[in-house]
This record gives C-alpha cells, structure tokens and sequence, in this order.
C-alpha cells in the first residue's frame, strides 16, 4: 500500500472519530462515553444475551462487564439469569433505560441529518458510506429466512426490479416477467434469504418451489456497496442449502447476458446451460444444477 493511501486512510479515520464523538466524556451530551452508549443502544435494538451483545460489539468480557456495570448503576439496564440457563445473563432496559435509548436515537438522528445537509452530493456521500460501512463490517454480514412480504424483502426486490430497469436494453416490467408468488418462496415450498449488514438489508435471493422435487433460484440481488465481497456466492449456498432441506434435486434459474457477472457465477459454481424452460420474455439464459445429497 502506498504511502499515500495510508495517509488517506488515517485521515478518514481521525475525521470519523471527531465526527461522531468517539473521544468525547459525553456523547452526545448525554453524560456517558460512546462505549456505554453503544451497549444501550444494542439492547434498545433486541439484543439481550450479555454474550451476543460483546460478540456483537466485539468487546472483552471485562470491558463488557464494567460498561454494565455503569448502565445498572445509573438504573438504566436490569441484568438477570438466563431462564434456561444459569450460566448466560439476560439484560433489559428499564423504563428510565428506555427513554434514555429514545432520546439517543433522536440525537442520533439528528447528527446524520446534519452531516448529510451539510454537503452538497448527498447521494453520493451516501453511497461512500454504504461502502465502507459494509467492507468494514463484512464479517458481520448475516443471512437469515423471512417471509418475502417482510418490509426488508421488499425493499431489496424493489432494488432488483429498478437494476433491472437500467441494465436491460428494453426496460424490465415485473409485470410481463414470471414473478413467483410469495407462497412460492415460502416454507414448505420455498424460501426467501436476505442478507443483512447491522440489520440494513443488502441482498436476497429467492427459492421458487411448487412442491416438487424441481426448484427454481429466483431475485438474486446484493447492494453495490457489497459487491466483490463474495456475497452473491454466499447467497447461491444458502439458497442450495434450503432447496436439500426441502429434498429438492435440482435446480433451475434464468439471466440475461447484460448481468455478465450473473453469467459468470453460475458457470463457475457447477450450473450447466439448458434449454428454454419458460416463456419470461427477458432470459436469454437457462440453467441447471443437480443437488447432491
């Protein structure tokens, strides 16, 4: 790495830490270091095993204890045994607990506002963010099974359509495709995996099923800012992995060569070219996959 990119890098980071208050005694004002505000944060977003919380903070036990320690000293968080296992800690947040977690919310909130209105290409501060945030954090991208009328899914089939629009020479009208019905990429007949960068979706495919032994792959989208990351493949597996838990055999899928990476996947990850198998008048491709057991 060049001597300069290091420099730009570092400078990234010291404008990052001043940004968002890394430093500071208080942040935001509320009285407590960022540390102390990350950990309420993540139990006012669901979290509650004291174990996923460090995990998910990548924080050491020691560090994970004292910063709880404080929370519960100011009567923000209650911390109890697990139910089912002694051994795990359970931790809350308590009704002072829960208007402190709105009230950095609402900070929070509005600190992004002002970074945004501050500069005059938004967008494309955004989607700088989206990048690094997601390169940073790749080793926490999650996949995980929803129902495809979730808001998340539906968000990211939105996405595919419109990449979709831009890249086909004539357009794309889902409404002209061969679009699955929801109870198709559902269990028992199918699936529908998104994928999750701290809990914003960036990609999904879908598991057509009728029900039979035969399947098809349906919607594969990943975020431009996740693309290079090997997410798509990630994706493809774990779609694989569901269509065997289902004792589907094979698989099938369509493309168009203007999605040439698309191409480029499947003929690198064991799909064999076949004929036509539907009248969707946007696939110029068609292809296979055998299951093994």
């Amino acid at each position: 790495m060049s001597t300069d990119a290091i420099a730009r890098i570092r400078r990234f980071n010291r404008a990052v830490t001043s940004e968002v208050g890394a430093l500071d005694e208080s942040f935001l004002g509320r009285g407590r270091p960022l540390g102390a505000a990350r950990v309420l944060n993540a139990i006012g977003h669901g979290y509650t095993d004291v174990a996923e919380i460090r995990d998910y903070l990548g924080l050491d036990s020691g560090l994970m204890s004292r910063l709880l320690r404080s929370l519960e000293a100011e009567g923000l968080v209650l911390t109890t045994p697990h139910p089912d296992d002694a051994r795990r800690r359970i931790v809350s947040l308590t009704p002072t607990g829960e208007a402190e977690y709105a009230a950095y919310e609402s900070l929070s909130d509005a600190q992004a506002e002002t970074i945004l209105a501050r500069h005059p290409k938004s967008e494309a501060l955004l989607a700088a963010m989206d990048l690094i945030a997601t390169a940073l954090g790749r080793d926490r991208i999650i996949l995980e099974t929803v129902d495809p009328n979730t808001p998340d899914a539906l968000y990211c089939l939105d996405q595919y359509y419109a990449e979709l629009g831009r890249r086909f020479a004539t357009g794309y009208d889902v409404s002209l495709a061969a679009a699955p019905d929801a109870r198709e990429m559902s269990a028992p007949l199918g699936a529908f995996i998104l994928a999750l960068s701290d809990d914003l979706p960036i990609g999904c495919v879908g598991l057509k099923g009728k029900g039979t032994e035969i399947a098809e792959i349906k919607r594969l989208w990943v975020a431009p800012a996740a693309r290079g990351l090997g997410l798509a493949r990630r994706l493809m597996q774990a779609a694989e992995n569901a269509a065997r838990a289902l004792s589907i055999t094979t698989l099938r899928l369509d493309t168009n060569s203007a999605l040439p990476e698309a191409l480029a996947l499947y003929q690198s990850s064991g799909w064999v070219e076949i004929d036509r198998f539907n009248d969707d008048p946007y696939p110029d491709y068609f292809f296979e996959k055998t299951l093994n057991s």
